[in-house]
């Protein structure tokens, strides 16, 4: 076969011709795969495949001949129209069809398309240059359009800079959320629920002791194997938290079959949701979210068109005046492995980073050390987690200078401890987040610097899992155990909605007051 008509083969891939030799040879000879011209647009893709066989049957025109000697032109041209006129009729139709408008208002219907296949696929050819962008193309969920939808789009975008401070926190952790969504099948605008629940501040802990950035409540939390010691609140864990965020919300969508009932589970709780459905059904009417509204308190019943005021305002920004920061769709940390207990801010400074930085990505460490050995894993932003790994080749110190100490005695002070290990008071009482005019009880395990006749060995997982802190008011007073509690709210106190999470009574939230952390 003639090298141009070789050529011409590869080109034509995906056309049919009436001449039965072509047909042969390009079952044969071709040798591009269809994945090549799965990038860019459609138009685009069709106009590339289109003026490749053109040229290059102009090329080989001459090695055409003697083979085609008996094939009639015209009806070789026809047959040509006809492959190429279903193609270029849909190319026309996608570039004169106007982009639609950005006010959701109607289901979005979760349509195959090339982008979604080449994710699917693992295929990197086809790749959105910006989260949001990516975050667009999955949406899922069937849409809401009513009064309350208006009222918190006007509210959002009333408040840019509340949208600023919220987008720039969410482009440490967007990537990966959408990734996860993506790898399980669900719908991508459940990547801005965290936009709802704690203005994707992983550190935010409710009036209702909800923590982290989905806002998990600790029964909840412990239902689903998230971490909660003295040491570690998986709760506020990027990895951990997210994971079980979506397991969460899967398994609520298979109870109910409808993803706005599952938003509605996922703040009120699946039995609330379960028992509005049976009065509606024994009442005779229909159990769609809207129906069963009037039964909700009004933070569910402002909680899903929250959630679709957030991805109007998303899918398109300009018509709402919003501008949102670019968001490179590229991952933003990495995990890295460590071998034994590391206080924070040496980790910090051996990823070059600042300690609020570092915490930013790991805010589930509550002490001054990070415990654990290869089971305990950092995140670090990508650039960072080279530099991480060749400083702390190079480092000639001890990784840790912590360990703990079990209180044995009634009331022992801090005074005398700060005495015992070589430090001050103010130390002891950060370190372990005590009170000021308190005193620890006996059975407490506190974090205390390392000494020369300290023990130079890692805190056991053991100890780590279990140890508690108790204390009491130093002139008598009531009980209390030790409850970290940093970042008390949401990122604005002016929220529209205050939420108050499923698995607690409405009059405990009244009852329980918190400190911040350090």
């Amino acid at each position: 076969m003639q090298a141009g008509h070789n050529k011409a083969a590869t080109s034509v891939n995906f056309l049919v011709f009436a001449c039965n030799y072509c047909q042969k040879e390009l079952k044969e000879k071709a040798v591009i795969k269809p994945t090549y011209f799965l990038t860019g647009d459609f138009e685009l893709r069709t106009l590339h495949v289109c003026l490749f066989m053109v040229g290059s049957m102009f090329h080989c025109r001459q090695q055409w001949k003697p083979m085609h000697a008996s094939t009639n032109k015209p009806v070789l041209l026809a047959a040509l129209l006809l492959a190429l006129a279903p193609a270029l009729s849909q190319a026309a139709d996608a570039a004169l069809t106007p982009a639609p408008s950005a006010q959701l208002s109607s289901p979005v219907a979760k349509l195959p398309s090339l982008a979604s296949t080449a994710k699917a696929g693992g295929d990197d050819g086809y790749k959105e240059t910006d989260v949001w962008g990516r975050i667009r193309t999955g949406f899922a969920i069937p849409d809401l359009n009513n009064e309350l939808v208006a009222k918190h789009i006007t509210w959002y975008t009333s408040r840019p800079d509340y949208i600023a401070r919220t987008s720039a926190r969410a482009s440490l952790y967007l990537f990966h959320v959408v990734t996860e969504l993506e790898k399980r099948g669900m719908p991508t605008e459940l990547a801005l629920l965290p936009f709802i629940e704690s203005a994707f501040n992983p550190n935010a802990l409710s009036s209702a002791n909800a923590a982290g950035m989905w806002q998990f409540v600790p029964g909840t939390g412990r239902d689903l194997n998230l971490k909660q010691t003295a040491f570690k609140d998986d709760r506020r864990g990027i990895i951990a938290s997210t994971d079980a965020a979506l397991t969460y919300l899967q398994s609520l969508y298979d109870m109910f079959g409808d993803w706005q009932l599952a938003l509605a589970a996922y703040n009120w709780g699946q039995g609330s949701v379960q028992k509005a459905i049976a009065r509606n059904q024994a009442a005779g009417k229909p159990t769609d979210f809207e129906s069963l509204a009037d039964q909700m308190p009004a933070e569910t019943r402002n909680y899903v068109p929250k959630l679709q005021a957030v991805k109007n305002i998303i899918a398109n920004p300009a018509q709402f005046g919003v501008t949102l920061p670019l968001i490179d769709n590229t991952p933003y940390f990495t995990a890295v492995d460590k071998t034994g207990d590391i206080d924070l801010n040496i980790a910090a400074q051996l990823a070059e980073m600042s300690v609020d930085e570092f915490k930013a990505l790991n805010p589930q460490f509550k002490r001054p050390v990070i415990t654990g050995g290869e089971q305990t894993k950092i995140l670090l932003p990508t650039e960072n987690a080279a530099k991480f790994h060749l400083n702390l080749a190079q480092w000639g110190h001890a990784l840790s200078t912590w360990t703990t100490t079990k209180i044995t005695s009634a009331r022992e002070r801090i005074e005398t401890l700060a005495s015992r290990f070589h430090t001050t008071p103010e130390v002891i009482r950060q370190a372990n987040n005590i009170p000021q005019k308190t005193v620890l009880v006996a059975g407490s395990t506190i974090l205390v610097p390392k000494i020369s006749t300290s023990v130079n060995a890692d805190i056991t997982s053991e100890v780590a899992d279990n140890a508690t802190v108790a204390f009491v008011a130093d002139r008598g007073g009531k009980h209390s155990n030790y409850k970290q509690a940093k970042g008390h709210h949401v990122d604005d106190d002016d929220a529209p909605v205050k939420l108050v999470k499923a698995h607690v009574p409405r009059n405990a939230a009244k009852r329980k007051k918190h400190n911040d952390d350090d």
